[in-house]
C-alpha cells in the first residue's frame, strides 16, 4: 500500500513537468540560415511608401505604410525587411498587417538567422495568401526601437533643458525597390535646434526637409534603388526622464483554497538614461523648484493605475519599507503612487519591488469540468507621459499545487517559455509554475492581456488540508508517543 502511494506522488510530480503547450505568440526565429552575401529576391517593388517617426516618448516608434507589387512572373508570400546590424536585439513590439483591414489577424513575423559577418539582418514577413503577379497589397508595419536616443549635450545643469539626438535614414530601409516614399517625424514640441539639411528637391523651390510646427518630413524622394541608405540625424528639445529597465520580474501567485490572487514585481533596476548632471546635486535647489514645478529630467513619482477591487498594496526597497507611498482605491480602478527616496535624474537608478492582492474571483472563471481560464495583464506596471522601456520581462505564474494540462496566450512575443515546480510551505509535490520571458517591451503594452488555462480536479482542493491534518496528527502522534515512554530512575514499585 505505501508503495503503491508513493508510485502515485511520483507519477503526478512526473506529470506536471511536462504538460507546457505552445501559444499563438510564437519565438521569433527561422530555420532559414543566410549566407553572408544573402541579397532578397527582388520580386517585389514598393509602390508607394510613408513612414512615420514619434518621438513624443523616451523610445521611438515607427510605422511605414507601403504598397507593395508582385513584379514576379509567379506568386509570392515572402517579403524581407532589413535592418542595419544590432538593431533587430532592440526592436520589440513588431506588428505587420493589411493596412485596409486593420481589425485582420497580424501576420506571422519572424527573424531569419544570419551568418554573424553578414552587414544586414533581417524580419521575414509571411502574407497571409500568396500575391498573385502585378497584383498589389498595402501593409502596415510597426515597432518601437530601444535605446535609439542620445543625450546631446551628455551633462546638463541640474535645471537645464535636455536634449535628445536620434540617427536614422531618410530613405526607410527596404530590400526592394521604391517608386515613391516620404519620412514623417513627429516631436514632442517644436524646440528643434538641429536637423539634417539636405540638397533643394527637383523642383529647386522647396527645401528637404519641410518643418510644419512639431513635425519634420523628408522627402518625397522618387525611384530609390533597393538597400539605398542616407543617414541623417535631428535632436530636439526632451525635458523628461528617458526610463529604462534593464529586467522586470513579475510573480503571480494563485490561491483556490484562500480564493486570492497576488501580485509581486521587481524592478532590477528602473534607471534614467537622460542626460547626467553636470556638478553635484544639490538638494536646495531641488526643493526651490519644486515651488515652480519647471520640467525637469528628474522622475519624482511613479504611478501604478492597477484593477479596481486591489488591495493591501505595499512598496520596498534595498533599506525597506517605502513610506512615501500614497495608495487609494476607487469603484473603477486603483492608483498606488510611489515616490523614490531620491530623485532619479540622469544616469541614476532605483532598485525596488512593489506588490499587492486582489480577489481571484476577477480574474478566473471556470468554463467546465475541472478546466479554469485565467485572464491578467502580462504587464502592470506604472503609467508615465514619458513612457518605459522594459530590456527584459519575465513573468511567473505559480498556480494551486495539482494543476495540470497548462496552455497558454498573449498577443506579445514570447523569447522562452517553461514549466516547472515551486515549493512553499506544506506542499508535497510542488506547484505548477509557467515561467514566460519577453524581451523589448514597453508600457503601452499594458492592455496586453495573458490568457492561462488549466484543469485543477475538486479533489485537488483538499491536498492543503489533509497536509496540515496529517502534519498535525502525526505530531500529536510522536508527542503521545514520548508521553508513553517510562523515563524514571529505579525500579518501579508494585
Amino acid at each position: 500500500m505505501r508503495s503503491c502511494s508513493s508510485l502515485c506522488v511520483y507519477l503526478s510530480a512526473l506529470a506536471s513537468l511536462c504538460y507546457a503547450k505552445s501559444n499563438i505568440s510564437e519565438q521569433l526565429s527561422s530555420a532559414q540560415i543566410l549566407p553572408n552575401a544573402f541579397k532578397p529576391p527582388e520580386v517585389f517593388k514598393n509602390v508607394n511608401l510613408v513612414r512615420n517617426v514619434n518621438l513624443e516618448k523616451s523610445y521611438p516608434r515607427e510605422t511605414i505604410n507601403v504598397v507593395i507589387e508582385n513584379v514576379d512572373s509567379n506568386p509570392q508570400s515572402e517579403y524581407y525587411l532589413p535592418f542595419e546590424p544590432g538593431m533587430i536585439e532592440r526592436i520589440g513590439s513588431l506588428e505587420v498587417r493589411d493596412k485596409k483591414n486593420p481589425e485582420g489577424a497580424l501576420f506571422k513575423v519572424e527573424t531569419a538567422e544570419y551568418d554573424p559577418y553578414s552587414p544586414t539582418e533581417f524580419y521575414l514577413i509571411h502574407l497571409p495568401a500568396p500575391l498573385p503577379s502585378k497584383a498589389q497589397q498595402t501593409l502596415s508595419i510597426s515597432y518601437n526601437l530601444l535605446s535609439a536616443l542620445s543625450p546631446l549635450p551628455t551633462s546638463i545643469a541640474q535645471t537645464e533643458k535636455q536634449y535628445l539626438k536620434y540617427k536614422f535614414s531618410a530613405y526607410s530601409p527596404s530590400a526592394y525597390p521604391t517608386d515613391n516614399q516620404k519620412t514623417k517625424l513627429k516631436f514632442p514640441s517644436s524646440d528643434v535646434p538641429d536637423y539634417s539639411i539636405l540638397e533643394s528637391k527637383d523642383d529647386g523651390a522647396s527645401v528637404d526637409p519641410e518643418v510644419q510646427g512639431s513635425s519634420i518630413t523628408y522627402g518625397p524622394y522618387e525611384n530609390i534603388p533597393a538597400g539605398s541608405s542616407f543617414p541623417v540625424n535631428v535632436r530636439y528639445e526632451f525635458t523628461k526622464p528617458l526610463l529604462h529597465t534593464t529586467q522586470l520580474k513579475r510573480d503571480i501567485y494563485i490561491s483556490h483554497w484562500g480564493g486570492a490572487l497576488m501580485v509581486e514585481e521587481l524592478y532590477n533596476p528602473l534607471k534614467n538614461l537622460g542626460a547626467k548632471l553636470k556638478e553635484h546635486f544639490s538638494r536646495v535647489e531641488y526643493q526651490r523648484a519644486a515651488y515652480y514645478s519647471p520640467p525637469s529630467v528628474a522622475l519624482k513619482e511613479l504611478k501604478f493605475p492597477l484593477k479596481s477591487g486591489s488591495f493591501d498594496a505595499y512598496v520596498v526597497d534595498d533599506i525597506g519599507n517605502v513610506s512615501t507611498t500614497h495608495w487609494r482605491s476607487g469603484a473603477r480602478e486603483a492608483m498606488l503612487e510611489l515616490r523614490p527616496r531620491y530623485p532619479i535624474f540622469g544616469d541614476w537608478r532605483y532598485k525596488f519591488q512593489i506588490g499587492w492582492n486582489a480577489d481571484l474571483k476577477d480574474y478566473l472563471r471556470k468554463v467546465g469540468g475541472d478546466r479554469f481560464v485565467l485572464k491578467v495583464p502580462f504587464i502592470e506596471g506604472p503609467k508615465a507621459n514619458e513612457g518605459l522601456a522594459y530590456e527584459r520581462v519575465e513573468v511567473r505564474v505559480i498556480l494551486p499545487e495539482g494543476a495540470t494540462n497548462v496552455d497558454f496566450s498573449t498577443d506579445i512575443p514570447i523569447l522562452t517559455n517553461s514549466t516547472t515546480l515551486y515549493r512553499s510551505y506544506m506542499d508535497t509535490i510542488g506547484r505548477t509554475t509557467l515561467t514566460l520571458v519577453a524581451q523589448n517591451v514597453v508600457d503601452s503594452l499594458r492592455d496586453s492581456d495573458l490568457y492561462i488555462t488549466y484543469d485543477y480536479p475538486w479533489t485537488a482542493g483538499f491536498r492543503k488540508p489533509m497536509t496540515i491534518f496529517t502534519g498535525l496528527v502525526a505530531v500529536f502522534g510522536v508527542v503521545w508517543a514520548f508521553g508513553q515512554l517510562d523515563t524514571s530512575i529505579g525500579k518501579k514499585k508494585n
